[in-house]
This record gives structure tokens, sequence and C-alpha cells, in this order.
């Protein structure tokens, strides 16, 4: 009996781990419109945590070579719709490195290496994102 509820509370616990990011089958905006993207300026270790603060919906087709001082540097953690593609730039005008995300979830960007000793956290300046119909 204490091995069925040990596994039942682990279940439920993994269950919550997606909890706070959407997910990427079903990811649309307020009005019900379809999004390629959505990238988000905080993270968290935990998983459930992940995908808050401000929320920047990124469009099939939308090109920002250049972020808004609000948005430059500020991404933690982001979402890819299912179809679609990000590819994203460290500095601004496409410079930079590039890193291009398939469909899924990004919960901490800190883990996602750019180079030997970086990471994507607070380092995006520039995106492009596109979607297949």
């Amino acid at each position: 009996m204490k091995a069925f509820i040990a596994v039942l509370i682990a279940a439920l616990c993994f269950e919550g781990l997606n909890a706070q990011c959407p997910e990427p089958d079903a990811l649309q905006d307020a009005s019900g419109n379809k999004l390629c993207a959505q990238m988000f300026q905080h993270s968290s270790y935990y998983y459930d945590q992940s995908c808050q603060g401000k929320v920047l919906d990124v469009y099939p087709g939308e090109d920002y070579p250049i972020l808004t001082w609000e948005w430059d540097n500020r991404i933690s953690s982001l979402v890819v719709a299912k179809s679609c593609s990000l590819t994203v730039w460290s500095r601004s005008k496409k410079q930079g490195s590039k890193k291009t995300f398939s469909a899924g979830i990004a919960y901490h960007l800190k883990d996602v290496k750019d180079g030997l000793f970086g990471d994507w956290n607070d380092s995006i300046s520039g995106y492009y994102c596109i979607c297949r119909v």
C-alpha cells in the first residue's frame, strides 16, 4: 500500500512539471490566433515555475532583427509551436551567435549552450520565426 501511495504521489508531481509553460501543440494568443512561439522574461530552477514574467507573442513569419530595450537580452525561457522553428541571434541585426529552436519547450535557456562557456539565457537580441503549413 505504501508503494502504491508513493507511486501515486510521484505521478502527481511529474504531472505538474509542464504546468506553467504552454504546450507547443496549442500555442495561440489571447484572441485564439496561431502563434509561432512565445518568449518569457523569467524561468526558474523548477520547471513548473518557468515561462513566467512578461510574454512576447511571436507570430508566423515575424522577423525582428532588433528587439526593443524591454526585450533585448531579457529572455529566459521559450516555447516554439508544432511545425515551427525560431531562429535567434545574440546581437542585433542578425549578428553574433545564431541558434535555431524547433518545436518544443526550452524551460531554461541557461541550459542551452552557446559556444564553450556561454549560454542563451538573457542573450537574445533578434529573431525570425517560420511555420510550415
